[in-house]
């Protein structure tokens, strides 16, 4: 064999190879930095007012891992591996996990719709359906009792009305608290009492381990469309209450100022930590942006704007980090901002 046809093979060996070990599926997800999308395209107000500077959600780019992608995440300072039964259960598919990431949107844009609207003084009105599970969390008590899709009545005799009521009432519990949960599975109504247990990724915390959507119907005047079907989980929810209740305003929020953020954000306007907030730190310094909305979780220790800042101090940004625990509160810091120059 000459060396024309050695070095040939070899090419095509190697291209084989890069293949395989890109088709092997490791047992983590990798979270990068992914970008800041401009949000006045996809939110439209009929006759909504126009602004200078923009609002932004920031997402990450979210895989599951190769071995070629993770040997590559080892060099990068931003690149996160996170264990596959962190992200999904066991028998959950992949088309399960990403319906829970559309369903979770649907229930955040709705929320978002509600607080911009009642914020602005225009009709709003809610046909409330009830509090549904959408996922426990493996090893925590919620994992031995629910099933998706079952409907949360009460805790320890509260009617719920929304999923923060009970999520609010959890956090008010510490680990070992017992409480009473009655719930609906196929018309059967059910019954549980569990103990609350800490969280292993954050033990100061204790809970029982389910993610839960609202579900209901919620009817606007003026009208809003929404295109978020290629967006998934509840991290844009901050955002998307400021961009609609920016073009319900006449007045210009965002001073003409490129704006980004991240949050959740329940009906009532409190504002919830995400995950992956060091990688929407470095895709808006990215993109250029000038302000940056962090959920501040009341001051917690370890909050989304602590490490919010921790993030852009390594990566010398000169992004203006705003630490935020509701909705009113970015909404008072931008009425007092100046126009930009």
């Amino acid at each position: 064999m000459n060396k024309k046809k050695k070095t040939l093979q070899a090419f095509l060996i190697g291209i084989i190879l890069a293949m395989i070990l890109s088709y092997i599926k490791l047992p983590f997800y990798i979270l990068k930095p992914g970008s800041a999308t401009p949000l006045e395209p996809i939110i439209k107000v009929d006759k909504g007012s126009a602004s200078k500077g923009s609002f932004s959600l920031t997402t990450v780019s979210f895989g599951r891992a190769s071995i070629v992608s993770y040997l590559l995440a080892k060099f990068n300072s931003y690149d996160e591996m996170i264990p596959v039964d962190r992200v999904k259960q066991p028998d959950e598919s992949d088309n399960d996990y990403l319906e829970r990431q559309v369903q979770m949107m649907k229930s955040s844009q709705d929320s978002a719709v509600v607080i911009a609207y009642k914020k602005a003084e225009k009709k709003v009105t809610e046909t409330f359906d009830g509090v549904y599970v959408t996922f426990t969390e493996k090893n925590m008590p919620g994992s031995k009792v629910f099933k998706k899709d079952d409907k949360l009545v009460k805790v320890n005799e509260i009617k719920l009305t929304s999923a923060e009521q009970f999520q609010n009432y959890i956090s008010s519990k510490k680990a070992g608290d017992r409480v009473n949960i009655t719930y609906e599975r196929e018309g059967e109504k059910l019954n549980s009492i569990m103990k609350l247990s800490p969280f292993k990724e954050e033990p100061e915390r204790a809970g029982i381990g389910i993610s839960l959507m609202n579900k209901r119907k919620v009817t606007v005047s003026p009208n809003v469309s929404l295109n978020t079907e290629n967006i998934g989980g509840p991290s844009a929810g901050l955002m998307m209450s400021l961009e609609i209740y920016d073009q319900l305003k006449p007045e210009d929020l965002t001073k003409g100022y490129k704006i980004a953020g991240t949050g959740t954000i329940s009906e009532t306007g409190e504002i919830g930590p995400i995950g992956g907030i060091a990688q929407k730190i470095v895709a808006a310094d990215k993109a250029g942006v000038k302000i940056f909305f962090a959920p501040n979780e009341h001051g917690k220790k370890e909050s989304n704007y602590k490490q919010a800042k921790l993030t852009a101090e390594k990566i010398h940004s000169s992004i203006k980090l705003v630490p935020v625990d509701k909705f009113d509160d970015a909404v008072f810091y931008l009425e007092k901002l100046k126009n930009a120059s």
